[in-house]
């Protein structure tokens, strides 16, 4: 029976990478010069620091550019509010997506289950695993999901006959 997972699974190494590169920008950029600016990644927390909130904004457009030229979509990154620290300093905490929510789940399920194909869906911990008899109906539902789960960077894998 042919099947496949739908899963949300960004690069980390990819986006590993472009922190790296925005934090050696962000030191080598003159309006920086002098300032506690840069982005902290722990698993799959980020956190930017800046002087202020104008310059926090300067931090996340880089951050942006270099997650866009190392192909990391940014619908990932999940925007945390700013919080001030000592003095006039601002941080941002930055979550990366991984794995489907349970209401993202559920809500795939529902679209697979209501288009009247014969289709089976199950949600498998963080995946979703879509199964069917024949693969044009498969094809058909990853083509329906793509167009109504459109705010995720939803991947298709592990498709099996």
């Amino acid at each position: 029976m042919p099947t496949f997972d739908v899963t949300l699974e960004p690069n980390m190494v990819e986006l590993r990478n472009a922190v790296d590169q925005a934090n050696k920008e962000i030191t080598n950029r003159f309006d920086f010069k002098g300032s506690d600016a840069r982005v902290e990644q722990a698993e799959q927390l980020l956190t930017a620091f800046a002087d202020d909130d104008f310059k926090l904004g300067q931090v996340r457009d880089v951050l942006l550019g270099k997650c866009a030229k190392r192909s990391v979509d940014v619908r990932f990154l999940d925007y945390g509010r700013i919080e001030k620290i000592s003095g006039d300093k601002v941080k941002q905490v930055i979550t990366v997506r991984s794995g489907i929510q349970s209401d993202t789940a559920k809500r795939i399920v529902k679209l697979v289950k209501d288009s009247k194909m014969k289709l089976q869906a199950s949600i498998q911990g963080e995946t979703v695993r879509v199964s069917g008899t024949k693969r044009d109906d498969l094809q058909n539902a990853i083509a329906l999901i793509r167009e109504q789960v459109s705010e995720l960077p939803l991947s298709f894998g592990n498709f099996r006959d």
